[in-house]
């Protein structure tokens, strides 16, 4: 945690300045959610989950949520949402079209949520003001309190953290502080999803990684010959995603366009891109099956690497018999 004492406008941030100047009483608090902080993958990939559960939850209600922040704020879509989930039916109005008809519904709404999942308002990072107010973050939080309670299997990315500015008006001018918050738990273990098979191989059968990873360094090759390529070592030679996105589109029968990915990153950022921009393409075609942190794989964590790998393999290996004993089903 930080914090610091400003002495005025000019030592926060430029883009945080119109937002409190002038506005902001004193003694009241501000949170401001930073535009490289909204742009990091996990939270990025938090926010897809939910919108894709919300649209699949309500796919036979005819309402499509398009964007968390804009489309919730009025009460309809959480109103819909929520009755679906509890098989509660909500006395309110369907149709509000004035702001505080609005705000009424979404009052209703939220203390229906807080009653069945047995929470007090105050106790929430969640306020009818927030959500009214399009707070992403406090929608992040309602959304993932739901999805915990009602659909616990929902596959949210774990340990989502975002760093927050913190703003206060005081007698000595405006205080600033970074915080980090989180959205979502880590995972029990710390790293692996529940049940994953390539936890158990490298835990209990490490003498078979060996096995497993020389099957899919053949058939990454075999794979990669036509596009005159061939990799040595599957945990460097994909940690910048371009052989990796090379590879998705020689096996799914696709061509990435030079402007979408970096065909040479030169830093960790252009890399974390490629290897981003491969996992969303998976996730696309039906073939990530736990979540998977693109940084793992950009440090060439061999586990991480291998897993993924393993997902592309276990659709398109040439035949059954190139599968060596032990590989995980």
């Amino acid at each position: 945690m930080e914090a610091e004492l400003c002495q005025g406008l000019q030592q926060l941030p430029q883009e945080v300045r119109p937002l409190v100047e002038g506005r902001l009483p004193q003694g009241e608090k501000k949170k401001y959610l930073p535009p490289t902080a909204r742009k990091e993958p996990r939270f990025e990939e938090l926010q897809k989950v939910l919108m894709e559960w919300i649209n699949g939850t309500l796919l036979h209600e005819h309402v499509v949520a398009r964007s968390l922040e804009e489309d919730l704020f009025d009460g309809l879509i959480l109103h819909h949402l929520f009755q679906k989930l509890a098989a509660h039916r909500l006395e309110v109005e369907e149709m509000a079209l004035t702001s505080t008809s609005q705000r009424r519904k979404l009052a209703v709404v939220l203390d229906a949520v807080n009653r069945s999942l047995q929470v007090e308002e105050q106790q929430v990072p969640w306020s009818v003001e927030a959500i009214f107010n399009k707070d992403l973050l406090a929608t992040l939080h309602l959304l993932v309190a739901l999805a915990k309670h009602f659909q616990p299997d929902l596959p949210l990315p774990a340990d989502v953290q975002v760093e927050v500015i913190i703003i206060e008006s005081t007698k000595s001018g405006l205080k600033s502080e970074k915080v980090v918050e989180q959205l979502t738990e880590p995972r029990a273990d710390g790293n692996e999803p529940a049940g994953d098979a390539f936890h158990e191989l490298f835990k209990l059968a490490p003498e078979k990684v060996k096995a497993v990873s020389e099957a899919i360094l053949t058939f990454v090759n075999q794979k990669l010959e036509k596009l005159g390529l061939s990799v040595q070592n599957l945990d460097s030679q994909f940690a910048d995603g371009v052989i990796l996105l090379l590879l998705i589109g020689q096996l799914e029968g696709f061509f990435l366009h030079l402007k979408e990915f970096y065909l040479t990153p030169s830093s960790p950022a252009e890399m974390l891109h490629n290897v981003t921009l491969a996992l969303e393409l998976l996730k696309d075609h039906g073939l990530l099956y736990h979540p998977i942190n693109p940084e793992a794989i950009v440090n060439k964590d061999a586990k991480t690497t291998l897993r993924l790998l393993y997902y592309l393999f276990r659709k398109h290996k040439l035949d059954v018999d190139r599968v060596p004993h032990g590989t995980p089903n």
